[in-house]
């Protein structure tokens, strides 16, 4: 009989890396830009041969990124997780539109511009009646890799988020229009288990910092732009 694959979640080592357990593929996820540098779309890049376990570096200083190679030990990183516990809907501001509700948690953003094309999703929810403002805010909302911004619409009376569809796997973001590395990009509801043995609360998207320079550890802020971190 074959076996069913594990499901995967990840555990934040103290001061060290993510460790990962389980089944999900690890791969490149590149921003796409537009002419006017715009991000418009994601595309898959270098797909890693990992098995079911393995360790991701978290501090930034790895000489085999992504992996982990122990350089947090020797560089003294301090790994303190630091982010807001609770659910995702405390944390956020609700703006309300015509028929939807746009939600942002703003210390979950890891930086990645979707949400600015258009005039912006603020300015789009306002206008969400229209069926082709409609589209962009969902697009748009849709492509954020922390799930910083979510658009609700209410289903047999009660508010339902509007999330894409993804599996269960890890991305590593390349931001190609501003020249950087950027955060880990867990899809698909993999849990995320602090070092401490508490789990947060388990989302279809997450950021997870891996530049070790994020006043939101685990989670991505977007310090990996104003570094200029590369993992190459």
């Amino acid at each position: 009989m074959k076996t069913k694959p594990q499901a995967a979640w990840v555990t934040v080592a103290r001061n060290g890396p993510y460790l990962v357990s389980g089944v999900a593929a690890l791969a490149k996820q590149i921003i796409e830009n537009n002419a006017a540098g715009e991000s418009i779309a994601w595309r898959e890049g270098e797909r890693y041969a990992v098995g079911d376990s393995y360790a991701l570096c978290r501090c930034g200083t790895s000489q085999n990124k992504p992996f982990c190679d122990g350089s947090h030990s020797k560089t003294g990183f301090d790994g303190t997780e630091t982010a807001d516990r609770r659910p995702y809907v405390e944390q956020a501001e609700a703006l309300e539109g015509p028929d939807m509700v746009l939600t942002d948690a703003t210390a979950l953003c890891a930086y990645a511009r979707f949400c600015d094309r258009n005039g912006g999703v603020w300015r789009l929810i306002e206008q969400s009646d229209d069926p082709k403002v409609r589209r962009m805010l969902i697009e748009q909302t849709e492509h954020c890799p922390s799930g910083r911004l979510i658009v609700w619409k209410e289903t047999n009376g009660e508010p339902a988020p509007l999330e894409p569809k993804l599996e269960p796997s890890i991305g590593l973001i390349e931001d190609t229009g501003q020249n950087v590395s950027g955060p880990l990009w867990l899809r698909g509801g993999i849990p995320v288990v602090a070092a401490d043995g508490a789990q947060y609360e388990v989302r279809n998207r997450v950021a997870l910092c891996r530049c070790g320079a994020s006043k939101n550890k685990p989670f991505c802020d977007g310090s990996h732009a104003s570094i200029g971190f590369r993992d190459d």
